[in-house]
């Protein structure tokens, strides 16, 4: 069959996302699709998969997909007639660790808030489940029934047959050799059989992604790393139907399969591979064993599951498979290239996503926007830097470990640090620092005491810097604090036709005097919050956005989409970020400090709330806006990157007397869930309006041009009873043993789960254990609904009372802003 001269998508990549795609694109009724595939279906990664198909991730819509894709598995054999070894045979997941035990159970608790079948199991439960098992220093479990397994290949030939069955074309043996870009989208792809022109092109090609989008000026950072497993010889007595087994605290998980036990790792330092290139002429290729590598693995697995160490090893395998700097896979329209659609870097999990990641690519393509809140993995997410060669290798040797290891709150990767940092770097170390990273950036996220070290030790309590972050955010409530913000992505919008596209954006009115700052968001043709940041008009044609560092890629892909929608329009966007310090001046002491250093009036009648202007610290010109994301009196400072340093100096040195303390990301964090401050990808996404969110404020309803987004929330103007609105809670217990918040803990009243916990935190200045998170009632979320309920938070499968409200915790009339 020869290939096309046209498709309206062509797929590369034959592997079970690539196929994926292909079927649920001809299920929508898009069905002129070739896939192309440079050798044979699955021949990558894919044949080698351990087939593992878990539902419980590490989000409520990460999990979603998965739910989907097991219950897809459940029925492809039936609709295509193609076996697929699919078994919903569950899964156990076992604990040697109190601290594991209870990552489990609030995993467990998450997926109670949307109907996941989970059971806590006692090491006696463990035991009945799999007899096999040595109990040794167990302390409990999980127990996913509708979990299983499934024979990759014919799983990969089924969605294929499916898709070819409505029409869709497979073209084996066709490498894609470039993806033809013309004026800003993609057209087509190259191969050595001819050029295809296609409306979309997806790009779903494993561990040949990163070079095939690099090529084209696109970022895709992923890394093929050495991923092992061995499959015993057949084990007289060994039970059939074995649920999967997973111990993660001993890197390990096992699968019965024909009478033969599989057991594969995710071992805590990973060896990278493909460092030079990966062949083209790779397929259904093994790489060298290395038994000295996987020997500690094994070790423990013949002591956990001891009829191993009778057990012939009929296979010992070692595979590539691709992971992404953050363990999340990528699906979506690439920022850089329009028209062109990613489904790659699938971090080992691929088999157990790819049912759900394909219909959800699928309906994007169909709709050129998400179907659902994806931005977990999106991959408008990655930085530019993050296609780095040694930056991936570096990543990756800890990357596939942490599959298995702890997923501890807060915790920091310790590979592939130090790419992007301010400069003030240096002097914030010294200052006692203990550095996170987002985004690439090293930000300060706590400062240790004098003779402690700046290091994490991990807990799902109270970790070792919480009284450090106490202090410091009782300095932002009762004298005045400094901030690096230095990794906010700051845009200057320029042009005649600015404050027109950007009105129209915004939800707030952003055609606004000289030096007044608008808080606003950018909505979808839903409603959806796309981002949420500032705009602070600098002249009648200028502009500043301010955004965080974790959107810098996608809310600068957004404006430029908004741009490009006006093609006669005098408008363009630089990105400063670079080029721009910042710091944040928090406290009630922050006006005379700031006043000291640069002879400014800043009274509330010379520089009200929400102004911002230009004034001298030092030999610098700094922009001081009267804006804050503590709650408190403050300024953020933007300077001149080469400029910081000396306003540094002078502000420390000004601030000595009047109790200034430097202050990290955790006590920014607490103080805004205090005050109820909403963070972008966690407690609003491009599913929720602001009106659901409690932002109505921002909306200027009766500009003259209306605003992107406007029709969708006109039926909710006006409503005081929204059937989903975001909430304010508290722990009533306020003792050191009061279980913290984090992200996903079930909210209940009366005995119901009717909403989870977004965002949490210890909340310093009220010493009581806060978060926030949305609830539902299709009768409308009123006053009198949160009143006449009794509420809880559940956190590791128990329940905590809990007070529930709309208003922050924390000094709700804004009196302490505006002092």
């Amino acid at each position: 069959m020869a290939i096309p001269k046209h498709a309206n998508v062509v797929i590369v990549g034959g592997g079970i996302a690539g196929c994926s795609i292909a079927y649920h694109l001809t299920k929508i009724g898009i069905t002129d699709v070739a896939l192309l595939e440079r050798k044979q279906l699955t021949c990558g990664t894919t044949w080698h998969a351990a087939g593992l198909v878990g539902q419980l991730r590490a989000t409520r819509n990460l999990t979603e997909l998965a739910k989907y894709t097991a219950d897809l598995y459940h029925s492809l054999e039936a609709e295509t007639g193609q076996a697929t070894g699919f078994k919903q045979n569950g899964s156990v997941s076992v604990a040697k660790t109190e601290a594991r035990f209870e990552e489990l159970k609030r995993g467990a608790s998450m997926g109670k808030t949307f109907g996941l079948q989970i059971d806590v199991l006692t090491p006696e439960q463990i035991k009945e489940r799999w007899p096999l098992l040595n109990m040794e220093d167990v302390v409990g479990g999980l127990f996913l029934p509708k979990d299983g397994q499934t024979n990759p290949i014919d799983t990969t030939n089924a969605l294929a047959k499916g898709a070819k069955m409505r029409g869709a074309k497979i073209f084996e043996n066709t490498a894609v050799e470039r993806i033809r870009v013309e004026n800003g989208r993609a057209v087509g792809v190259e191969t050595a059989e001819g050029y295809i022109a296609a409306d979309t092109v997806v790009l779903a090609g494993g561990m040949w992604s990163h070079s095939l989008a690099a090529a084209i000026g696109v970022a895709v950072p992923l890394h093929a790393a050495e991923h092992f497993y061995i499959v015993t010889e057949p084990i007289a007595g060994l039970p059939s139907g074995l649920p999967v087994l997973r111990v993660q605290d001993e890197c390990a998980y096992y699968k019965e399969d024909a009478g033969k036990l599989l057991m594969g790792c995710f071992e805590p330092v990973a060896k990278p591979w493909g460092m030079k290139g990966i062949s083209p002429d790779f397929c259904f290729d093994t790489l060298p064993e290395d038994y000295e590598h996987f020997e500690p693995i094994l070790n423990a697995a013949v002591k956990r599951v001891p009829v191993l160490a009778d057990a012939g090893i009929q296979l010992f395998f070692n595979g590539p498979e691709s992971f992404t700097p953050d363990d999340r896979y990528y699906i979506g329209e690439t920022p850089e290239v329009k028209d062109l659609f990613v489904a790659t870097g699938f971090n080992s999990v691929g088999i157990a996503a790819s049912g759900g990641a394909g219909k959800v690519v699928a309906d994007w393509i169909r709709d050129r926007k998400p179907p659902m809140d994806l931005c977990d993995v999106d991959i408008r997410r990655v930085m530019p830097f993050q296609a780095n060669k040694k930056y991936l290798h570096d990543r990756t040797v800890e990357t596939l470990g942490l599959l298995y290891a702890m997923h501890w709150p807060y915790y920091q990767y310790t590979t592939a640090r130090g790419a992007r940092r301010s400069a003030l770097h240096d002097r914030l170390v010294a200052a006692g620092a203990c550095m996170g990273e987002t985004a690439g950036w090293e930000r300060p996220n706590w400062y240790a005491a004098p003779g402690t070290k700046p290091e994490y030790e991990y807990s799902y309590g109270r970790q070792n810097w919480f009284d450090a972050c106490r202090l410091e955010c009782l300095a932002v409530r009762d004298s005045v604090a400094l901030f690096d913000q230095a990794s906010f992505a700051k845009f200057h919008v320029q042009g005649k036709d600015a404050c027109r596209i950007l009105n129209y954006m915004s939800t707030a009115n952003v055609d606004v005097p000289v030096g007044k700052v608008v808080y606003a968001q950018w909505l979808n043709e839903r409603g959806g919050i796309e981002a949420d940041l500032t705009m602070t008009r600098l002249s009648p044609d200028e502009f500043m956005v301010v955004t965080s560092a974790i959107c810098q890629t996608r809310d600068l892909a957004w404006l430029k989409a908004r741009i490009a929608s006006y093609p006669d329009a005098h408008c363009c966007v630089t990105d400063v970020t670079s080029g721009v310090a910042m710091l944040g001046i928090m406290g009630p002491m922050s006006r005379e400090l700031l006043e000291t250093v640069s002879g400014a009036d800043l009274s509330n009648a010379a520089h009200p709330f929400g102004v911002s202007r230009e004034i001298e610290i030092g030999y610098a010109k700094v922009r001081a806006s009267r804006i804050t994301y503590v709650g408190e009196l403050g300024w953020e400072l933007y300077v001149p990157a080469e400029f910081i340093l000396g306003v540094y100096e002078a502000i420390l040195k000004a601030g000595e007397p009047l109790g200034l303390k430097h202050a990290g990301y955790h006590a920014m964090a607490a103080c805004r869930v205090e005050k109820g401050y909403r963070h972008w990808s966690h407690d609003i996404a491009d599913e929720d309006t602001p009106l659901e969110s409690g932002l109505g404020f921002t909306i200027a309803w009766d500009k003259p041009e209306g605003f992107l987004g406007k029709e969708a929330l006109l039926p909710q103007r006006g409503v005081k009873t929204l059937p989903k609105r975001l909430v304010q809670v508290a722990l009533v217990d306020t003792s050191e043993t009061a279980p913290l918040l984090y992200h996903e803990e079930p909210i209940v009243r009366n005995g119901t789960i009717v909403g989870s916990i977004k965002s949490g935190a210890w909340g310093h200045r009220l010493g009581q254990s806060l978060g926030m998170g949305y609830v539902a009632c299709d009768a409308g979320v009123s006053k009198e609904w949160l009143e006449s309920g009794t509420w809880e938070v559940e956190v590791a499968a128990k329940r905590y009372a809990a007070r529930v409200q709309v208003s922050p915790w924390y000094d709700p009339t804004n009196t302490r802003i505006k002092s």
